[in-house]
């Protein structure tokens, strides 16, 4: 093969490996997103659990002692 023909190949490989790594890094942002989706869930509920314990103790948040107490 001439240099140039070479030069092609090489590019040609460099671009492969390049399309592949966004491939992965795209799947591995949607997993995150996915997960960061689940956990902003998560904080709401618990939000919601914790609004709502409040408001069945007349707005008062329960003080309870630590176990280690």
């Amino acid at each position: 093969m001439s240099n140039t023909e070479d030069r092609f190949v090489d590019i040609e490989i460099k671009l492969a490996y390049a399309e592949d790594m966004v491939d992965s890094l795209s799947q591995r942002i949607h997993e995150q997103q996915q997960q960061i989706d689940k956990l902003e869930q998560l904080c709401a509920s618990l939000l919601q659990h914790v609004r709502n314990a409040a408001q069945n103790n007349g707005g008062q948040l329960p003080h309870e002692r630590p176990p280690h107490y």
